[in-house]
């Protein structure tokens, strides 16, 4: 059975960046949509990035718009979420969900943890 695996993550300073990943085991990415979905202690889990099926469109919500970036490297099948200047409220444990109609996968998350 599929399953999504996502290294990366880690603590890191006020303004600093991260770069997580996106990875299949027993699948691939091909035609499947990808989100990222950060989960803040005793908060529910808040779609931030996504990508298309093609990897064609993307989506960022207001609060990482200019900040987060979503890409594919198709040759490795992976997906990555590129986080620059953080700040303290992106402080989350992330999740990587691929859907492609019945099939749905999420990873296990990923701790990130801004503070100085």
């Amino acid at each position: 059975e599929g399953q999504l695996v996502e290294p990366g993550g880690g603590l890191v300073q006020p303004g600093g960046s991260l770069r997580l990943s996106c990875q299949p085991s027993g699948f691939t990415f091909d035609d499947y949509a990808i989100r990222w979905f950060p989960q803040a202690p005793g908060k529910e889990r808040e779609g931030v990035s996504c990508m298309s099926p093609s990897g064609g469109s993307t989506y960022s919500s207001d609060s990482v718009k200019g900040r987060f970036t979503i890409s594919s490297d198709n040759a490795k099948n992976t997906v990555q979420l590129q986080m620059n200047n953080l700040n303290p409220e992106d402080t989350a444990v992330y999740y990587c969900a691929g859907y492609k109609p019945p099939y749905e996968y999420w990873g296990q998350g990923t701790q990130v943890t801004v503070s100085s």
